[in-house]
């Protein structure tokens, strides 16, 4: 996300209308719209492995899953996300093609553009939507998967994954990989 808001306030309605026809992908935040930045090789090659694995093992479920172009919408703090991979199991999602309201899994993969905010305020803003069970938050320099879930007290308890794990585990879906398919073609720089 570019850092620069563009200066006019918007309604939630006047950003989804904007947002239908650009050509550049902003995110919301309380009235301002920020641009959002492009993705490296290793960034988009992760976020569409998942994908590709999400969508085979919730098939038939119920479940959607999205990749990066749908809108994650918190009403109670007035924001957009799009999030690069996000799960919803809630019949009433279906109720709105330009967003979702109510994930079970948002991920995140890092890039140096937006990690602290992926790590901080929008990992906050998430743990507002009561239907969110998991925040995973994949790294692109080495294999690594960190999986924020909310457990029965309403806290966040993180678990790391890392190659030696050799699989990861998302329960809100139940679904079980191997780290080398998440990491599938992704070249590392040195």
């Amino acid at each position: 996300m570019i850092a620069i808001a563009d200066q006019n306030y918007f309604t939630p309605e006047e950003y989804l209308k904007l947002e239908e026809q650009s050509s550049t992908k902003h995110e919301y935040i309380d009235g301002y719209i920020y641009a959002m930045a492009g993705a490296l090789d290793p960034h988009v090659t992760v976020a569409g492995n998942l994908f590709a694995l999400l969508r085979s093992h919730v098939r038939g479920s119920g479940c959607r899953v999205y990749i990066a172009d749908m809108k994650a919408r918190i009403e109670a703090l007035n924001r957009f996300y799009y999030p690069d991979v996000m799960v919803t199991c809630d019949q009433r999602d279906k109720e709105t093609p330009a967003y979702k309201r109510f994930p079970c899994l948002i991920v995140e993969v890092l890039s140096d553009s937006t990690e602290a905010f992926d790590r901080g305020d929008k990992f906050a803003d998430y743990q507002v939507l009561e239907s969110l069970q998991e925040y995973v938050l994949i790294n692109t320099k080495r294999q690594r998967v960190e999986c924020f879930r909310r457990n029965d007290e309403g806290l966040w308890v993180l678990q790391s994954y890392i190659a030696e794990n050799k699989s990861f585990r998302l329960n809100s879906v139940n679904f079980e990989e191997t780290i080398a398919s998440l990491y599938e073609d992704v070249v590392f720089e040195s």
